[in-house]
């Protein structure tokens, strides 16, 4: 009887409708919206105010083989920022020690080298102990699952209500018919 009755409080607690939890306790909304970042230059970001735009969330490296890809990302910015679309760059040094400047020092990189107009946000870690609780959050989702982030330029989409629509792996190009096609019509979207 004694068996049966933990087994049972297992089933339960596993199978509670209650909110998830990422890795740190936290309880994790059904959207990003309720969440709180720090800009490039320090200062605190609400992601509500992102509310009705259609974002990519991606994480960001200086020295990487995938930096060309900033190029990529200006013009998918310059082609949609004015339709309601944001890209939102978290530069992350956990892959290969590819991002190891200063804020400042990024900053100045992606701009003189790329000419990014996107904006930019502290360098954060995007997994583990210390993972911000925005990259818990898009790793670990009924949408995109949980996985780690594998390397430089992962990319989330999220719609106009917080929500995430997919995850692309570093190997997708910004520009690729099937992100554009996505942004399109999440932009379509009421």
């Amino acid at each position: 009887m004694k068996i049966f009755s933990l087994v049972l409080a297992f089933l339960l607690m596993f199978f509670s409708t209650t909110p998830s939890q990422n890795q740190k306790g936290a309880k994790v909304n059904d959207n990003i919206l309720s969440l709180k970042v720090k800009d490039i230059d320090g200062k605190e970001v609400n992601l509500s105010e992102y509310k009705g735009k259609v974002l990519m969330i991606v994480n960001v490296a200086s020295y990487c083989g995938y930096t060309r890809q900033y190029s990529g990302l200006q013009d998918l910015y310059q082609a949609y920022k004015d339709k309601g679309f944001e890209i939102l760059a978290f530069p992350c040094n956990q892959f290969g020690n590819q991002e190891p400047g200063s804020n400042e020092e990024i900053k100045n990189f992606c701009s003189s080298k790329y000419n990014v107009t996107f904006r930019l946000f502290d360098k954060i870690d995007v997994n583990g102990n210390n993972k911000s609780p925005l990259y818990a959050f898009l790793t670990d989702n009924p949408v995109t699952g949980k996985g780690d982030i594998k390397w430089n330029f992962e990319k989330f989409i999220v719609d106009k209500n917080g929500k995430i629509v997919a995850r692309f792996p570093s190997s997708v190009e910004p520009t690729s018919e099937k992100i554009v096609s996505l942004i399109e019509s999440e932009l379509k979207r009421k």
